[in-house]
């Protein structure tokens, strides 16, 4: 085995929960003693938020042929494997590598609980906490300077001359989501561009492209970036923007980041599943439905019911166009 310490940090997906993981591989790279090894196992599509981060040594990427992939690990020869994702796949993986491994307490039977029954069994601690709860075995302790995503010089985006806004004068309004239930409806996305008085870029994937553009059609201080750009180009948009208009999603984690102030908006999940903004520009503020007793109707905002549509219906637009407003004015 080699001298220096080396560690396998596995998550899989998704782009929030991946740069969530970002301040344990900081304080791993930092303060585990003597030299050592930071890497990284992580699904290929999410591999550009993890390839700038100086505290990785390196990244190993997982397709469909699995054990192709152990047999790669297997030769790096791990001293400790930390598990931040905890699910049979990654169970797989380290009765295969067979090496001290530390994880993460899920919290999946109180977050069923509160789901189904709406009794509150839940710590108030943030994900990012519960991740550094896995390590701290090995001496690890959070140092609390939050989330990092790095870009390249090739990433940046120069946002006045693709989309005619000056940096730091617009709105990023990240409009996609991984479920419906997290995201507020087409009409009501349209709705409130149309109510805010500012620039602003609409950022989304290929599924928000049609909507971007019929919103840009219709208002002309809306320009849209979904569809067109990378996860760090978006990124770049966000780092340049003034303030940040978010569902709960990977690019919220990612404002957070770059402390940009952000605007949240809570719909079929709620914040004490613990994945709420870490750390962000102190002036971000939350928005949900707090009069709807059913919340939260799922942990993913996946189940694609009435209730959950309700969820993002009924949040007053009015309390976001107030919160923008002054935010904007205090930049």
């Amino acid at each position: 085995m080699s001298d220096k310490v080396k560690v396998l940090i596995i998550r899989f997906s998704s782009i929030g929960d991946v740069v969530l993981t970002t301040p344990v591989v900081r304080c791993l790279k930092k303060q585990l003693h003597g030299e050592s090894e930071i890497h990284y196992l992580v699904k290929k599509q999410f591999v550009p938020v993890l390839e700038d981060n100086p505290y990785l040594d390196a990244i190993h990427v997982l397709d469909n042929n699995a054990d192709s992939i152990i047999k790669e690990l297997i030769k790096e020869e791990f001293h400790y494997i930390v598990d931040l994702h905890k699910n049979i796949r990654s169970l797989y993986f380290r009765k295969k590598l067979k090496v001290l491994t530390f994880t993460i307490r899920k919290l999946n039977i109180e977050k069923w609980i509160l789901v189904n029954f709406k009794i509150d069994l839940l710590p108030n601690i943030h994900i990012v906490d519960r991740y550094f709860e896995a390590v701290k075995a090995l001496g690890i302790s959070n140092d609390m300077k939050g989330i990092d995503f790095f870009l390249s010089p090739e990433d940046f985006l120069d946002t006045a001359t693709e989309f005619g806004r000056e940096k730091h004068k617009y709105i990023a309004f990240a409009i996609g989501g991984a479920h419906k239930g997290k995201r507020l409806s087409p009409e009501r996305i349209s709705e409130l561009c149309g109510m805010l008085a500012f620039p602003i870029i609409l950022i989304g994937g290929k599924e928000d492209e049609e909507l971007g553009n019929k919103i840009t059609e219709k208002l002309k201080h809306v320009s849209s970036a979904c569809g067109k750009l990378t996860i760090k180009q978006s990124a770049s948009v966000i780092e340049q923007s003034s303030l940040v208009i978010s569902h709960d999603s990977g690019m919220m984690h990612i404002a957070s980041a770059f402390k940009k102030k952000i605007i949240s908006i809570w719909g079929a999940t709620v914040p004490k599943f613990g994945m709420f903004p870490y750390l962000p520009h102190p002036d971000s503020v939350m928005i949900q439905a707090d009069h709807l007793k059913f919340r939260p109707t799922s942990k993913l905002g996946n189940r694609n019911s009435k209730k959950e549509s309700r969820t993002t219906d009924e949040i007053d637009l009015n309390k976001i166009v107030d919160e923008v407003e002054w935010l904007m004015i205090s930049t």
